[in-house]
């Protein structure tokens, strides 16, 4: 009878675990064209396979068509690295008319902007780490073509973030103190002034992001405004063509979302719980990004890299039985 009763449990749980698979279906993840998002798709596309039964699939994606994708047609099911910033109208209205659904926060920390300087000048005078010590200190960031002048290194034109620089180097009196803002051109020419500065061990003082590759490379110290953040200021006026006075502000976390479809949150809840779940930190994805950078690594290796690296971080995402699906697949590898 006990054995009877026992295959019974067995043939019930097997034909659990196909409803599961079955449930959760054909799955399409967006995979992003830069590294950080390229990374969390190879990996949610591992985990959903391996640990929940999924099919899943990932197709070409950006933040603009994706979003857009997601709330006309319903597809791809997920995005798991969704900058909102403009996307937030559209959003919001996808949301009101039940066409998405907001997972959670990707980033841990949010997408993080700010002024930095190289934390070897912070280790020789902790005042630098302030913006009244680099003030004060201003001849030490000395302009490339100027002498007279110091340098602070702000966004490409064109790029969004040249709109709050240009208006908090006005609020933070930083051409009072001798500060001129420098173009560098490109992504790869700001990132490439950092690392160039950092390779001679000389001053940098200007604008950069994370999660990034530069900032895994080179430890770098945000400087303190001594302002704190004023978020309905810096987003009605500091990050808007007419802002008639501005007032320093530190920047505020960017928010980066995972999205999915609300037919998918519906059809497979146990994939939709992990997606709103699981988190990275800014400082693990500045190591994770320069580690794909040196080794020009796609998605598809990096993922294998964090998933058996970072063990302790994705294990605390799913449940034990999840995890253990995970690590026999990670070991088939």
């Amino acid at each position: 009878m006990k054995r009877l009763l026992g295959l019974a449990a067995a043939a019930f749980m097997g034909v659990s675990a196909q409803a599961q698979a079955a449930d959760c279906g054909k799955v399409t993840i967006a995979d992003m064209n830069w590294a950080s998002a390229s990374l969390i798709a190879n990996v949610d596309k591992f985990i959903l396979t391996h640990g929940f039964g999924c099919e899943a699939e990932l197709i070409s994606g950006d933040t603009m068509p994706t979003g857009t994708s997601m709330v006309e047609k319903g597809e791809p099911d997920i995005a798991p690295e969704f900058w909102i910033s403009n996307f937030k109208a559209a959003l919001a209205k996808g949301v009101e008319e039940k066409r998405l659904r907001i997972a959670g926060d990707v980033f841990s920390d949010g997408g993080e902007e700010g002024y930095w300087v190289p934390a070897y000048m912070v280790e020789k005078d902790p005042s630098l780490a302030t913006l009244d010590g680099v003030k004060a200190n201003a001849n030490l960031f000395t302009h490339p073509e100027d002498p007279e002048k110091s340098a602070f290194v702000s966004c490409p034109a064109g790029w969004g973030c040249q709109l709050a620089n240009t208006h908090l180097f006005k609020a933070l009196n930083l051409g009072e103190a001798g500060f001129v803002e420098v173009d560098p051109g490109s992504g790869a020419g700001l990132a490439g002034s950092i690392a160039k500065a950092y390779e001679r061990g000389e001053p940098w003082f200007g604008y950069y992001w994370a999660p990034t590759p530069v900032l895994g490379k080179y430890k770098m110290v945000k400087v303190d405004f001594g302002s704190g953040i004023d978020k309905d200021h810096f987003d009605t006026c500091l990050t808007q063509p007419e802002c008639e006075n501005p007032r320093p502000s530190m920047f505020p976390p960017s928010p980066v979302k995972t999205l999915t479809t609300e037919a998918f949150a519906q059809k497979a809840p146990a994939a939709y719980e992990y997606l709103s779940t699981r988190g990275y930190k800014n400082d693990q994805l500045n190591t994770l990004l320069a580690w794909i950078e040196d080794e020009q690594a796609d998605g598809d290796i990096a993922m294998e890299h964090f998933l058996k690296n970072y063990e302790s971080t994705w294990t605390t995402w799913v449940s034990k039985d999840v995890a253990e699906k995970v690590k026999k697949a990670l070991d088939d590898l």
